[in-house]
Order: C-alpha cells, then sequence, then structure tokens
C-alpha cells in the first residue's frame, strides 16, 4: 500500500486507529489486505440503522420493565455453516430456549443470536503443538483455518470478505424471520451479536445512519468487547464508543471495579437505558467476590445497564482425554448465584448469554451427557464447549426456581 493511500485508509477508520489493540491478526503486510480492505469499505451494511435503533429501544424497554434477554449460539461460527438452513435450525433453537424462558418466567424475552459474524476468537496462547509441530492457534475462520498445518494456520485477509458474505447471508434469513413472525413484538428479535475483535473488519463496516448522520457499526445488531480487549484506552472500546449501537462488555473475575467504570464511562457517557450491557464471566465461585462490588459502583456511578450472566467462560476444564468441557452444574451454580446477587442489590438480572449448539453435540458434561467418556460421542465445537439444547432448557429451569 502506498503511503498516500496507507493515510487515506487510516482517516477511513477512525480516531481510534492508532491506539493499542490487543488479539489481532498479523497479515497488514499480505499482498491481498488492501483490497480486502477495500471491498469491506464500500460493501453494502450487514445491518441497518434503523434494526439498531429497535434493538436499543427494546433494550431501554427492558431495563425499565424487567423483562427478560436471551443471548446465545456458537462459540466461534463455522464459514460453512451460513446458509438458510443451518441459520434456521439456529432460530429453531433460539426460539425454543426463549420460548421456554418467557413460559416459565410470565415475562417477554428479547432474542439475540451469536450469528452472523462470531468468526474470530481471542486466544490466551499464540501457538498450540499437534503432533511434533509447533503451530499458529485457531483464531476462528475470518483470520485461518482449523485445519492444523502451518500454512493453514496464516493469517489470511481474504477471510474478512469471506465472512462478510457468510454475514449477509445470516442477515437475509435472519431479516425474514422477523419480518414473517407474527407471534412476538417487532423489537424482540431474534437480533445478531458478535464480538467485534478483529479492528480491520469492524471499522470499515461503520456507517452513517441515513436519518440522524451517526455513525453506526453495521456489522452486527449488538456487538461486544471481550474480557482480553476491553482497557479503556483501548481500539476496541474506542471504537465501540464512537457507534450509536447497544454494546456489550465481557467482565472477568480479576476485572478491577474502577477500570470497569472506565469503560462505562467511556461506552455510555450519556447514561443512557439501552446503551451498555455487562455480561460478568466469572466462574462459580468468583463470582461469589468479584459481582457484588462491581454491581454496586456500577449503580452508583448512574449507568442503567443490562446485566447478563455468561455462565460458560469462566468454567472450562479439561476432562482426562485432553478436551475442554464445562460441567453443567458449575454453570448452572454461576448462573443462580449471579441473579442473586444482582438481586441482593437491588438490580435486575436480565437473563443469559450462553454458547449452544443447533445440534445435539456432547461437549459439556451433565444432563443428557452423564459423563466424560461420551464427550466423544459428538464434539464438533470449532474452539470452546457448548450446551446442547437439553442442557440449556435445564439451566434455564434452574433459574427460574
Amino acid at each position: 500500500m502506498t503511503q498516500s493511500s496507507s493515510m487515506a485508509d487510516s482517516a477511513r477508520l477512525g480516531p481510534w486507529h492508532d491506539l493499542p489493540a490487543a488479539q489481532q491478526p498479523d497479515w497488514r503486510d499480505h499482498p491481498a489486505y488492501p483490497e480486502a480492505c477495500d471491498r469491506l469499505a464500500a460493501a453494502p451494511p450487514l445491518v441497518t440503522a434503523t434494526e439498531v435503533r429497535r434493538l436499543r429501544s427494546s433494550l431501554a424497554r427492558l431495563t425499565e420493565t424487567e423483562s427478560l434477554m436471551l443471548q446465545l449460539g456458537d462459540c466461534a461460527e463455522s464459514l460453512y455453516e451460513c446458509t438458510p438452513r443451518h441459520v434456521a435450525q439456529k432460530l429453531r433453537v433460539v426460539e425454543r430456549l426463549a420460548d421456554r424462558f418467557g413460559e416459565l418466567t410470565g415475562r417477554s424475552v428479547l432474542r439475540v443470536g451469536r450469528m452472523g459474524g462470531q468468526f474470530a476468537k481471542p486466544r490466551s496462547q499464540a501457538t498450540e503443538r499437534h503432533g511434533a509441530q509447533v503451530i499458529p492457534s485457531f483464531r476462528g475462520h475470518m483470520i485461518n483455518s482449523e485445519i492444523p498445518t502451518p500454512l493453514t494456520r496464516q493469517p489470511d485477509p481474504r477471510r474478512m470478505v469471506w465472512a462478510y458474505d457468510a454475514g449477509a447471508e445470516v442477515q437475509r434469513t435472519l431479516r425474514a424471520h422477523r419480518e414473517h413472525d407474527d407471534r412476538l413484538p417487532a423489537g424482540d428479535g431474534p437480533w445478531s451479536s458478535h464480538e467485534a475483535l478483529v479492528v480491520d473488519y469492524e471499522s470499515r463496516l461503520v456507517r452513517q445512519d441515513p436519518d440522524t448522520g451517526e455513525a453506526y457499526l453495521s456489522s452486527t445488531h449488538l456487538p461486544w468487547v471481550g474480557e482480553r480487549t476491553r482497557g479503556p484506552g483501548d481500539a476496541h472500546v474506542g471504537m465501540l464508543s464512537s457507534v450509536v449501537n447497544p454494546v456489550g462488555c465481557k467482565i472477568g473475575p480479576g476485572a478491577d471495579p474502577a477500570d470497569i467504570l472506565r469503560v462505562c464511562e467511556a461506552l455510555d457517557p450519556a447514561r443512557e437505558p439501552g446503551r451498555l450491557v455487562l455480561i460478568p464471566r466469572m466462574g462459580r465461585d468468583g463470582i461469589l467476590d468479584a459481582l457484588p462490588p462491581l454491581v454496586r459502583r456500577v449503580a452508583n456511578a448512574g449507568h442503567t445497564v443490562v446485566w447478563l450472566c455468561d455462565p460458560m467462560h469462566g468454567n472450562t476444564v479439561t476432562s482426562r482425554f485432553g478436551l475442554k468441557t464445562r460441567l453443567l452444574a458449575d454453570v448452572v451454580t454461576e448462573a443462580v448465584r449471579f441473579r442473586d446477587i444482582l438481586l441482593d442489590n437491588r438490580q435486575h438480572p436480565a437473563g443469559l448469554h450462553i454458547e449452544v449448539a443447533a445440534d445435539d453435540v456432547t461437549e459439556c458434561v451433565g444432563g443428557s451427557v452423564e459423563s466424560e467418556d461420551q464427550l466423544h460421542r459428538h464434539y464438533t465445537s470449532l474452539c470452546d464447549p457448548r450446551l446442547n439444547a437439553e442442557q440449556a432448557l435445564e439451566l434455564i429451569e434452574a433459574w427460574t426456581k
């Protein structure tokens, strides 16, 4: 890329382009990088500003009426499972679980899928061992391939375009589902969400609302920033602070409440209901000490946030066979403790953010998967272990008791 085109590209990225950004692929010297970025910058928005405003209004009503929310789907989406058939199968699971949540609580349930862009994953280790080889870690289909060879694990910027095309297919199916489903209020979804991890991708999909002129992120309805990338002075927070989408933030057990308040201030300076979703992922034991002071500090600072529980990520263990798994009992315990902590502090526990597969997978132990011996039967996750629908129903039923 020439110096002049590089400067123009930086200006197009936004004021966060020179801020530090963790967990980014090293691909800017790849010959396909300039063309991939240009194609994304010129592409139509994947979601509309009207849809974003509708979801944000629904989230604001959620904080006022104490209705509920489910945010669920794959840990890492596959580019090969974004067809209308695959998306319809995922939506059946979303609707089944949300309907049951509503039946058990007597409340309306806002539905948000981890779909249409969950193609990139942060990793704690840059490399992994396969046999005698040490190769780059799999970082999601937007970045590299799950096939474990040195060549296929190299980051390829063309994959951003493939991810955009797959996301467009998902959004078409989601939009048709919303338009033809007359069972739910228009604002209840299902909407899309993903972690806004790859700054090169997300930045080039920032668009202007044609009615208001405000910037919005057109890659998804509800982007979130992860535990590893939520630095208040970093590019991810800078990017999401500049758009009008509702935004989420994952919070781990070691989070400093003062640091989280700085993130809240950056993302929600006007204290607007419906703007900010906070998603603790602290583990069944860590949540007891870490969450109560955080809830109090956020409430005292005047932020009217949507509190969701992610009971999955803090409870990952390794089975004796070397497979990552989660124990359903731990997941349930964290979710119930989250609910009780919020209620004890006079805040609304708004719902769950969970990784659930559309297929009947055997990746987490508990319920229909009686022991670790059954994990091999149908373990297909590209990254972290997911619940199957029956296990997710057990979680929802435990929450409502």
